[in-house]
């Protein structure tokens, strides 16, 4: 299921819509894209990871809300996590092959999967029945979800998700206290939406997370205090005080973009709402790269995560989240692929911004209004939108349609813009030498050319620093040593962004 397809993006700072995309964040809504993909966990924060200040956020770690963790009536209680999660996968069916291994040794971060011995491409790691899913359907109380499921509609989708988990987490005897015990504590998860405001803006500014995360921020707390917030006092019986928190639902919407999974539809449903997130005990133990080695596959009875590369013996076993950019991955997962490991990176040119550039490039009035007649025009066409973004990667402009259609519209002369306006299929009209690959760029047509370097050096002047201050922090060891850990995560963002961007200068120097 994990195939290739061409990425495309006409909403403000998000994913590509047409990219293969994890459970969406809740910037949009929060709510869900397609087409879906699963969502694997992420590295965790190091241990290493620096400690919070005063005006960090201090929640109940994870062990305050379920009580007892670990727990499950069957002695687990007393077994370490990775032994009582093991125990509890021999008790719900959940089989694991004997190759591999859950363990926090030889990982990029917290827990992870291991290949005790070396596995072939196509070989089955594990298989998940679905009744050991955590889901609005399996949860304790999945019948009152389904009967109420009308008053929880939202944009995001996720609330009978949300609502499970902060039953199950308190309840003593939720059949999966030993999956929660593998989760990290919760006042620990490093999504950007956790940092100190002022720190967030010092070290994301420009590069698209501060918009996102203040986007979440506003939609969870007008989703908690509407919906969930209502529905759990209408039921104290099944939600206890310590479970009523928006610093909790907070996290756990954190959580469920990091760790949920997102069912694809079947090929004959796409016009059908995407599916539900749901937990998937051990895929999302496993970490991602771009490069991963390993896919997660469903059936109508299990879910079976398969080896896609041959795995030497001792290495991890990583899942992919789609083609995720460092800064969707730092704003949904909280970690980066430090550069230039990260392949599916990704830089954004504002659409606003090309227009802004255009303007630059007027000299009277008339010139001006005919600018913004041919933007609206692009926006009657939907290829451009005042919170949308040009995307583009290392290897492609991804959104190149869209990139073309508004340099052709925008430098073309008058007159032939008047004939444009009354012509259909006009975008089949487009030669060779327009192709928007990187490697065609530098013969784009002059004008053209212009526009883009003009979008470009507009987009950089959003950073604080420059590439060149980037560069010397990550070419100087000790430098980069003395950093803290956010401030490593945010350099990786910015340094990638910055690198597809003079890039971008010099292919249209």
């Amino acid at each position: 299921m994990a195939t290739s397809v061409k990425r495309r993006r006409v909403s403000s700072r998000q994913p590509a819509q047409a990219r293969l995309t994890p459970t969406r964040s809740p910037s949009e809504g929060p709510c869900l894209r397609g087409p879906p993909a699963p969502v694997a966990r992420p590295a965790c924060a190091p241990p290493s990871s620096p400690a919070r200040g005063d005006s960090a956020r201090h929640c109940p770690p994870l062990s305050q809300v379920a009580e007892p963790v670990g727990g499950g009536g069957d002695g687990d209680a007393d077994l370490d996590p990775v032994t009582g999660f093991l125990s509890w996968c021999e008790r719900v069916g959940l089989e694991l092959s004997p190759k591999v291994a859950v363990s926090r040794q030889g990982t990029v971060a917290g827990y992870g999967m291991v290949a005790r011995e070396s596995v072939q491409p196509g070989e089955l790691l594990f298989t998940v029945p679905r009744a050991a899913l955590l889901s609005p359907h399996t949860c304790a109380i999945g019948g009152l979800l389904e009967r109420e499921q009308g008053a929880l509609q939202s944009q995001s989708g996720w609330v009978p998700l949300l609502l499970a988990l902060l039953h199950e987490l308190q309840a003593p005897t939720s059949l999966w206290n030993p999956y929660f015990a593998l989760w990290p504590e919760l006042d620990h998860l490093e999504h950007p939406m956790f940092w100190p405001e002022e720190e967030r803006r010092r070290l994301l500014q420009g590069t698209g997370v501060l918009e996102a995360v203040e986007k979440d921020l506003a939609n969870i707390r007008r989703e908690y205090n509407s919906i969930v917030l209502p529905f759990m006092e209408a039921h104290p019986d099944l939600f206890s005080p310590r479970v009523r928190s928006l610093e909790l639902y907070q996290q756990l919407v954190a959580l469920v973009m990091a760790y949920s999974f997102q069912e694809p539809l079947e090929e004959d449903d796409d016009e059908k709402e995407p599916n539900s997130p749901l937990m998937v005990p051990a895929a999302d133990i496993l970490n991602h790269v771009a490069n991963h080695n390993a896919n997660l596959e469903y059936s109508p009875d299990c879910l079976r995560m398969v080896a896609t590369q041959p795995i030497p013996k001792g290495h991890e076993i990583f899942n992919t989240y789609g083609q995720m950019a460092n800064w969707q991955l730092l704003h949904m997962y909280g970690f980066v692929e430090p550069y230039p490991g990260n392949t599916d990176d990704t830089a954004d040119i504002q659409m606003v911004t090309v227009r802004e550039a255009a303007l630059q490039g007027t000299k009277v009035e008339a010139e001006r209004l005919l600018l913004y007649e041919r933007w609206d025009f692009l926006c009657k066409l939907e290829m451009v939108g005042d919170e949308g973004a040009f995307v583009v990667g290392r290897e492609e402009v991804i959104t190149e349609e869209e990139l073309t259609a508004t340099l052709k519209v925008l430098c073309m002369p008058a007159e032939e813009f008047e004939e444009l306006k009354d012509q259909d299929n006009w975008e089949d009209d487009s030669r060779e030498e327009d192709s928007l690959t990187l490697t065609k760029m530098p013969k784009l047509r002059a004008s053209w050319r212009q526009l883009l370097r003009a979008s470009v050096l507009l987009t950089l002047q959003a950073y604080a620093a420059d590439l060149q201050t980037e560069q010397s922090i990550l070419s100087n060891q000790e430098a980069y040593a003395k950093l803290t850990w956010r401030e490593q995560q945010a350099l990786q963002v910015r340094y990638g962004q910055k690198m597809i961007l003079h890039n971008l200068l010099e292919l249209t120097s």
